[in-house]
């Protein structure tokens, strides 16, 4: 198996992760602020990761003896603001807009990142270009069911989905080069720090609810912050910026999977049409690489 193919299915696997995380959140926050959510289950991430780090302690070792180490904790704090930045921009327009609209605005990056890459110089090539437009096009079926009115919660999103751009450049500019767990460790652990801080300021944190919704947040602490962050920088060693932004949009597919499998909602016509044209979106910017042309 090439070391891309590996990347692609870290970031497959993350996108599963994130997806299933929103049945999670719907759930977890019934009585739980979003501040007060994200503190909880990104502190149980930080930890969960911790644990991690001493089990791969000895390779870090061996790095160490070859010279090949270096630590991702600076790194990995740039990345945990830029992500900060995103996620509480994304709760605030939770505020003016839909969830739907938030969804589809978000993974515009879908298209941001390969635009930036190619603004920074990286060679962007028909196909990752063809399959984004796929995707978006998926993305809008399966979003916004005919919304096309926005506000300033729209505005306030969009400006999110820069962000989430950034981020995901950031990590794939530095994920090759420093230790990805420390990478991963040190950006939740801003996370968890500034989604705890607001949650004092914005909110009234109660411990017996944090208490009550202790799976949701086990989930979301464990598996989304802990593991999926951590296969995507996995992923981005080894996948190029493009395919990768399209592949972890995914997530919007295997939520709206698992709201029909888990909570029972009701999937569309024009939502599974979606599915499907993010599906060919997603074959279609590999398409160079598993040889369907030349």
């Amino acid at each position: 198996m090439s070391n891309n193919m590996r990347g692609n299915i870290a970031l497959f696997l993350a996108a599963f992760i994130w997806g299933t995380t929103f049945v999670a959140q719907a759930v977890g926050m019934d009585n739980l602020g979003p501040f007060t959510y994200a503190g909880a289950r990104y502190f149980l991430g930080v930890f969960s990761l911790l644990l991690v780090l001493y089990l791969f302690r000895g390779s870090r070792e061996d790095a160490r003896r070859k010279g090949t180490y270096k630590s991702g904790c600076l790194r990995g704090l740039q990345a945990g603001l830029i992500m900060f930045v995103a996620t509480s921009l994304q709760q605030i327009a939770l505020q003016y807009t839909t969830a739907g609209k938030t969804a589809f605005i978000t993974c515009l990056y879908i298209v941001l990142v390969p635009i930036c890459a190619a603004l920074s110089g990286s060679k962007i090539r028909p196909n990752n270009w063809a399959g984004a437009f796929l995707a978006v096009t998926g993305l809008y079926f399966l979003s916004l069911q005919g919304e096309i009115n926005l506000n300033v919660g729209d505005l306030i999103v969009l400006i999110s989905a820069f962000f989430w751009t950034f981020q995901i450049l950031f990590i794939g500019r530095f994920a090759a080069l420093v230790d990805p767990i420390e990478l991963s460790a040190a950006q939740i652990s801003v996370c968890a720090i500034l989604s705890t801080v607001a949650a004092f300021v914005f909110e009234t944190p109660d411990a017996a609810a944090v208490a009550g919704a202790w799976v949701a947040i086990f989930y979301g602490g464990v598996m989304s912050a802990g593991v999926a962050f951590t296969l995507q920088i996995i992923g981005q060693r080894y996948a190029e910026p493009a395919p990768a932004a399209i592949i972890m949009s995914f997530e919007s597919i295997f939520g709206a999977l698992a709201g029909w499998l888990l909570l029972g909602e009701v999937m569309s016509g024009k939502e599974i049409f979606g599915c499907v044209l993010m599906t060919i979106g997603v074959v279609v910017t590999q398409a160079q690489k598993i040889k369907f042309w030349h």
